[in-house]
């Protein structure tokens, strides 16, 4: 065992001394001894009840005969941290997170470890961690959030931003939606459309790094309870066999989850999470392999934001066992926590309502629900969520409008100076010149909620997973390296294509290098974190990964 290099031998005793204050038996110092990695904390509400949760683990791990340790892991919620200087944060707490479970799970040398975590960069730090230290490891997600009840429909956070909107245009008054802000978010858990954060855990269970069921099951749910006594006892049996996360993040797992992401046409973030979580594993994988597997998987659960259905319908119709058995044609048999492959639990699974998990025969599109871009505004790459793109807007040229900052364009189109057939271009907010990679669903929101239905949004930048309509974020380069982006001016044509997958502007090459002579990139004043993140920070379509 990896820890009894703290409690073997007579030149251990300080060691042992210390494990004894703890309240650590004879008899189990020669157990061993298991990280517990938990994001509780009481200003997210994805994790307000992941203590109750780490409780069950906990007692899991006892009863396999283990040793749990458990240590603290940072949080940020999004949407509290969203439109402001807050949300540049955000995306570097996902390699803190990972940096520090490395440090906790080195130094104490644990034999094994769970992490417990909901939320958007929250997991993916958890996993990133698992595949870097490869020691056996599981993840138990927290769970989504019922959906909130507002006369007579079913609403979530999405409804509250699309309401500021509605107010700015005069639709919504500011009293109808105070009173949908008090009844949109019932309780803990994720947000409860197939946002980021829910869209991580299911591909989480999809490459087989969490128990079969754990991703849609509602964090309120007794069966969350039962699932993470059961995580504890799993973890267990990972390390008596010494099955380590390279075992089962390998080149088809990550295939697989990325399937499922195209049936359910999750967030365009878990392209970001992935590519990183690829990097950390060593695990061959670009942004094209995206594109070539949504052509072969169909996009089958009309989620939300894009369509009506919500985390607690997808888990009362089956959850992702049951969209497993919908792919079982599609997918790679790989190896999963449970001890059953993938394709096990695909043949186990039962769908309980067809019109929530369609067939293949039958899907909402026949192809995946995202999509990768390229062309001259993207040479490097650009990602939408093509599921939540009307079919209208496939296609669209237009005249940019240039904004250097969310804060500006999110000014002009509450003041309504955006005009129907503009391509709204949101630059510096890349990982580097953000720094951060900000997500931007106010303004996404704000042009949903004022009746917009032909302006599209492009950034280096990225989206919420709430975020619906023709938005095209993580373009790369980023304007603070010198991207194309960054040579955009006011009134230049810009053209999308996404049957052709082509994102372009149309200006010519000597006038576009004319403007790079004379380019003098937007900068900002940092300090802290953010001045380290923007110094050492790759580039989008490498998964935004520290150097």
């Amino acid at each position: 065992m990896r820890s009894d290099e703290i409690k073997t031998g007579y030149h251990r005793a300080p060691n042992r001394a210390l494990l004894r204050s703890l309240g650590v038996t004879d008899k189990e110092m020669n157990l061993p001894f298991i990280g517990i990695a938990n994001a509780y904390n009481t200003i997210v509400p994805g994790h307000t009840h992941l203590r109750q949760l780490a409780e069950k683990v906990r007692e899991g791990i006892a009863a396999a005969g283990g040793v749990p340790f458990e240590f603290g892991v940072i949080g940020i919620c999004d949407g509290i941290a969203m439109g402001h200087e807050g949300m540049r944060y955000s995306l570097p707490s996902r390699e803190n997170i990972a940096d520090s479970i490395e440090l906790m799970v080195q130094s104490h040398r644990f034999d094994g470890v769970v992490g417990i975590g909901t939320c958007d960069k929250i997991v993916p730090g958890m996993l990133m961690a698992a595949a870097r230290c490869n020691i056996p490891a599981i993840i138990l997600t927290g769970g989504p959030m019922l959906s909130g009840h507002h006369e007579g429909k079913d609403t979530s956070l999405i409804d509250i931003f699309e309401g500021v909107g509605k107010v700015a245009a005069g639709t919504m008054t500011e009293e109808a939606l105070c009173d949908l802000e008090r009844c949109a978010m019932p309780g803990c858990g994720s947000c409860q459309g197939l946002y980021t954060a829910n869209t991580m855990a299911c591909v989480t269970e999809a490459m087989g790094m969490s128990l079969p069921g754990c991703a849609a099951i509602p964090a309120v749910d007794a069966a969350k309870l039962r699932i993470a006594r059961e995580t504890g006892e799993a973890v267990m049996t990972l390390v008596k066999k010494d099955i380590k996360p390279r075992d089962i993040i390998t080149e088809k797992s990550l295939k697989n989850a990325i399937r499922v992401d195209m049936a359910l046409g999750g967030s365009t973030n878990t392209v970001l999470h992935l590519m990183a979580l690829a990097t950390e594993a060593e695990v061959p994988l670009t942004l094209e392999d995206f594109n070539i597997l949504a052509e072969s998987v169909p996009h089958i659960c009309s989620m939300q934001p894009a369509g009506p259905h919500s985390m607690q319908t997808l888990y009362h119709a089956g959850g992702i066992p049951a969209v497993l058995k919908r792919l079982e044609s599609y997918l790679d048999d790989s190896p999963t926590v449970s001890g059953k492959t993938i394709l096990q639990i695909a043949k186990e699974a039962r769908v309980i309502n067809a019109e929530v998990i369609r067939s293949s025969e039958h899907p909402i599109h026949v192809a995946g629900g995202l999509m990768i871009l390229f062309g001259s505004l993207a040479p490097d790459g650009s990602v939408v969520k093509c599921a939540a793109v009307p079919q209208a807007m496939w296609k669209h040229t237009g005249p940019a409008r240039v904004f250097d900052g969310e804060q500006p364009a999110m000014k002009a189109i509450l003041a309504r100076e955006i005009r129907e057939g503009d391509v709204i271009i949101i630059r510096y907010e890349g990982p580097r010149g953000a720094p951060g990679m900000p997500e931007m669903l106010s303004p996404t929101s704000a042009l949903m909620g004022l009746g917009y239905t032909k302006v599209v949004l492009i950034t280096d930048g990225r989206f919420s997973g709430g975020t619906r309509g023709p938005c095209i974020g993580h373009v790369a380069p980023e304007a603070a390296v010198g991207g194309p982006i960054a040579l955009v001016q006011e009134g230049d044509r810009i053209a999308i294509d996404l049957f052709e997958k082509k994102i372009d502007i149309l200006v010519n090459v000597p006038t576009l290098e004319k403007r790079r002579k004379n380019l003098k990139p937007h900068t900002r004043k940092l300090t802290g974190v953010l001045a380290r993140y923007a110094n050492t920070v790759e580039q989008a379509n490498m998964g935004a990964v520290q150097r």
